[in-house]
């Protein structure tokens, strides 16, 4: 049985084999139970009001994934409900590894309007596969904003778990000048992923540090509209210093998952 890619679509349609369909619907009524008002107004004031949700604390979703691990199919079948919690769910539970460049780009273009999804849940997925590269440069040109915010953190959870002998360090310097060039003109979640990016080069590509600080440097205090919420963008130059007076640069990470 091939995994399921289709985005948004309702969870009656995604009955292939009776068992399936079951176990997708018991999976989506515990979500249901687990929910809250108070988590989905968390999400909402962070922009993500407008898809559909149960409102699930990330700790529970991870208890559920437990129940699940290693359920391919049926984390392909939660992602394609898309349902808020569902999606991130199946982001905990799917293997990378195992999906087509053309799910992984189903993954991308059905996270609109869900920056938790966009900028954590399909790069957590893009990384694991050996398409993860092609289409992060792929995405980072789109035009759609959780696409192109979808591959910039790809290509920094790249940075962050491969051996610097394993990257292509011209490309990385050369993406460092795209940064400085285009993020004050870039949609704002891009501006976020970008500033990211930097951070990342300079926080685990040790190679590339002095660069990364330079470009950090240029690009200053980012602004990005943080929506309803406390959160504050971390200043790329600040945050690679702090990484250096630990002694974390270069310090890879088996993983990008949290």
């Amino acid at each position: 049985m091939t995994c399921l890619a289709g985005i948004g679509q309702n969870v009656s349609v995604l009955l292939i084999r009776g068992w399936q369909m079951a176990t997708v619907a018991s999976i989506m009524m515990e979500l249901k139970k687990k929910g809250s008002a108070q988590t989905r107004k968390t999400y909402a004031r962070h922009g993500m009001g407008s898809r559909e949700m149960f409102g699930v604390k990330i700790a529970d979703l991870k208890v559920v994934a437990k129940k699940i691990k290693g359920e391919q199919e049926l984390a392909c079948a939660l992602y394609a409900t898309g349902n808020l919690d569902a999606m991130y769910l199946a982001g905990i539970v799917a293997d990378g590894t195992k999906m087509s460049r053309a799910q992984l780009n189903d993954w991308a273009e059905g996270a609109e309007g869900l920056q938790m999804i966009a900028e954590h849940t399909v790069p957590w997925v893009a990384v694991e596969s050996l398409h993860g590269r092609e289409l992060a440069l792929q995405w980072m040109k789109s035009k759609k904003e959780h696409v192109a915010s979808a591959g910039w953190r790809t290509y920094c959870g790249l940075l962050v778990t491969k051996a610097d002998e394993g990257l292509d360090l011209a490309e990385i310097e050369r993406l460092l000048g795209v940064v400085v060039k285009e993020v004050g003109s870039a949609q704002s979640r891009v501006r976020y992923t970008m500033n990211g990016f930097v951070i990342a080069v300079g926080s685990y590509v040790k190679p590339l540090l002095k660069k990364a600080k330079a470009a950090a440097k240029q690009i200053g205090d980012v602004s990005v509209d943080v929506g309803e919420t406390a959160c504050e963008v971390p200043v790329a130059a600040e945050y690679i210093e702090k990484m250096e007076v630990m002694g974390q640069v270069g310090k890879k990470r088996k993983t990008i998952r949290c």
